[in-house]
């Protein structure tokens, strides 16, 4: 029974792994005249970064935009440091309701006396593509939908191989999994970057909140309420990954934990939901929530193999091995096929095949999940921190 449920999200994954093999069509003309755009940045103790990340921004802005820079608890220079480069500021202090979703929360608000068209979400850390807040906030505007724009995380050059395999396991979940939904015309997960709103949409949204995932929980939330997030393989925002270890730890936890919270509080309510309503859309938005992260789908399928053996050794039935060998297999073919056509330019096949060692580096990360999961919304440590 378990391994039945352990090949779903590995069937979903490889659909979505063999969709995304095929080249993506150029972008096309978006009709009608650009909408009215507020590019909403949450920032908390971020001055390092902010001034690249506004200066990545302010050439897409055309007159009538505006950029508004939420300094959420900050005790650093956040406020002055936006506000020099020219960018709109709002403060915000509280002691208990902490988290970037409060962060949003106060910047809908503050926007709602000049609401725009469209609001653009972009995080204090990240560089926004060339043509992308246009692009975005087009899509936007003509589906009045959500658009989630292609967000990656790319490592400094000498990184290690374990890291340009976490590096790999991000392309996969951000670029190759929705790119293949895309095909299909399906909606993808929220990212917490890149995201564009229309601003009925927004404006309506459960924002205050403190959830580790609060990205993908207001994905799911807007995905019930008929508003499913579409992707947009044609703009892009990226930033870096942390290089301190303490820095990668606490992202790593942060998302998988949530991740996993979210699976399991979440996932089959909304499979449920895209039954009643008949909606293959929403179905396919369920199933790709119930995909978890690489590493813990590859133990999972290893640990009911061992079992699975075990069990046909001491003179049990052979049918859940051949059921674990089969999910072995679409696993490692989906993985091959996304690093075939995605991956390889991160890493080279010899790198890939130390995925063994990251892959029992997580262990300890599933087990804090299990036994002291983290539940409150914690900002990852910065490198010039």
């Amino acid at each position: 029974m378990l391994l039945c449920v352990v090949l779903i999200p590995i069937l979903v994954l490889l659909a979505q792994v063999l969709l995304a093999m095929f080249p993506v069509r150029p972008a096309s003309a978006l009709p009608g005249p650009r909408p009215r755009v507020a590019v909403l940045i949450p920032a908390h103790n971020e001055e390092a970064g902010l001034l690249a990340t506004l200066a990545s921004v302010q050439p897409q802005l055309t007159p009538g935009d505006r950029i508004l820079v939420v300094a959420d608890n900050c005790s650093d220079r956040t406020a002055d440091v936006a506000r020099l480069a020219g960018a709109d500021v709002v403060e915000r202090s509280h002691a208990q309701l902490r988290g970037k979703g409060y962060a949003l929360d106060f910047g809908v608000q503050a926007l709602s006396a000049s609401p725009p068209d469209v609001v653009v979400i972009i995080d204090a850390d990240c560089i926004v593509g060339e043509g992308t807040i246009e692009r975005v906030a087009g899509l936007a505007a003509q589906h009045g939908r959500p658009v989630q724009a292609l967000y990656l995380m790319y490592l400094p050059s000498g990184s290690s191989a374990l890291k340009k395999i976490a590096e790999f396991a991000w392309l996969v979940k951000n670029k190759v999994r929705p790119l293949g939904w895309f095909r299909r015309g399906w909606p993808c997960q929220l990212m917490g970057t890149g995201m564009a709103f229309p601003w009925q949409t927004i404006a309506k949204a459960s924002l205050a909140t403190g959830h580790i995932v609060e990205d993908m929980k207001l994905g799911m939330d807007l995905a019930l309420a008929g508003s499913a997030p579409m992707f947009c393989p044609h703009a892009l925002v990226y930033s870096y990954f942390p290089t301190s270890t303490e820095g990668v730890q606490s992202q790593r936890t942060r998302w998988e934990h949530g991740h996993l919270s979210m699976i399991a509080s979440t996932a089959p309510a909304t499979l449920l939901a895209g039954l009643r309503r008949a909606s293959l859309s929403l179905f396919a938005f369920g199933l790709d929530l119930c995909v978890p992260p690489l590493a813990l789908l590859v133990l999972l399928v290893c640990g009911l193999g061992v079992l699975s053996l075990l069990l046909a050794l001491f003179g049990g039935p052979a049918g859940p091995l051949v059921l674990a060998v089969l999910a072995g297999a679409a696993l490692g073919a989906a993985i091959l096929m996304a690093w075939w056509r995605h991956g390889r330019a991160v890493l080279s096949g010899k790198e890939l095949g130390l995925a063994v060692v990251y892959v029992l580096a997580k262990i300890p990360l599933y087990f804090r999940f299990l036994f002291r999961r983290q539940v409150a919304w914690v900002r990852s440590k910065r490198d010039s921190e």
